[in-house]
């Protein structure tokens, strides 16, 4: 029973980002009709928000220490980062310390801002074209940005550490423990999820919004520039994946293919959830993320070799042959 309990805390916290990713993804479709797959690159550059808060938050300058010296007996230069010596030691060292919480306000604005850059210089002019041709150049942009990125901070994962008092094993029940920051990050998925389902359906912003995701030709007409709200949506799915890929970053150090590596999943969540269906995409994320999990104990590995590599796919093409809408899609999307 420990051992069940334990695959299931793995799924929710591979599924949280799975959900999370999806929910932005469905966000995109349901109002714009785009098919971004750039989408996974807004996930990374999240991530290497993280990164460059932590760096920032430890620049520092060279002074004498008197007490030490080196090997020929000259006094010794010690680095101190800027922000101790504004604070002072403990106020800077706890600053420094929860670095990745802080860069989760930090990415807020960030990727809004590239969010609606996406939306409005580019994805815009593709808006009543093919999907094909809207996969082809959102992919092609999901490229460019990991090669910026692989510029400036290279090809290798960069640490990202969670906040020292998070970042133990937290002991649930006799006998089962877990990492405290994976308890986080699920708790932080369930909070952003459940913000984004209570602004589009508590706000008057939101109704509208889903409103126009179900006739945007008539909400139109009643003079609404539903444009302007379905570009808001946009950075609002943009700041969703960047602190998904923030809060990621202690579970797996940031890189530049990462973005890559979380898009097909993400993808065939989407799928496997329905297109354009919010509540399809989260419960998706969630159930493929425990399926995997499963798949990937030794007992699953060794009756199936491999079967933990190919269990999602294996997912969707049994709910596309069944079910070609999805499991919450509406009838006429996919079909």
């Amino acid at each position: 029973m420990d051992g069940i309990i334990l695959q299931i805390l793995n799924g929710l916290d591979k599924g949280s980002a799975y959900a999370l990713i999806a929910l932005g993804l469905t966000l995109i479709f349901g109002t714009l009709g785009v098919v971004n797959f750039a989408h996974g690159a807004l996930f990374m550059i999240g991530a290497f928000c993280a990164v460059f808060v932590q760096r920032l938050l430890n620049l520092s300058f060279e002074t004498v220490d008197p007490g030490k010296t080196d090997f020929l007996g000259n006094p010794s230069m010690v680095k101190t980062p800027y922000i101790e010596s504004w604070f002072g030691h403990d106020i800077g060292s706890a600053i420094i310390d929860w670095s990745v919480p802080l860069a989760v306000l930090f990415s807020i604005p960030v990727m809004i801002l590239i969010g609606f850059v996406m939306e409005r210089g580019l994805i815009k002019h593709f808006y009543k074209r093919e999907h094909a041709d809207q996969i082809l150049v959102t992919f092609g942009l999901a490229i460019v940005l990991q090669e910026v990125i692989k510029a400036f901070y290279g090809a290798n994962p960069i640490q990202t550490p969670a906040p020292e008092a998070l970042s133990g094993i937290a002991t649930l029940a006799d006998g089962i423990v877990y990492p405290v920051w994976r308890i986080v990050y699920f708790c932080f998925a369930t909070v952003i999820i459940g913000g984004v389902f209570a602004f589009l359906r508590f706000t008057t912003f939101g109704m509208v919004v889903r409103a126009g995701m179900e006739d945007r030709e008539t909400v139109g007409l009643l003079g609404i520039n539903i444009d302007r709200r379905f570009t808001i949506m946009f950075g609002i799915a943009a700041a969703v994946a960047g602190m998904a890929g923030v809060m990621y970053g202690p579970i797996n150090a940031p890189n530049y293919h990462m973005g890559m590596d979380f898009l097909v999943l993400s993808f065939v969540v989407v799928v496997v959830g329905g297109m354009g269906s919010l509540p399809g995409a989260v419960a998706a994320g969630f159930l493929l993320g425990i399926l995997e999990s499963f798949a990937s104990t030794t007992w699953a590995t060794t009756t199936i070799p491999g079967i933990n590599q190919i269990i999602i796919y294996l997912v969707a093409i049994i709910i596309l042959l069944t079910r070609p809408r999805g499991l919450l899609g509406k009838k006429g999307v996919m079909e």
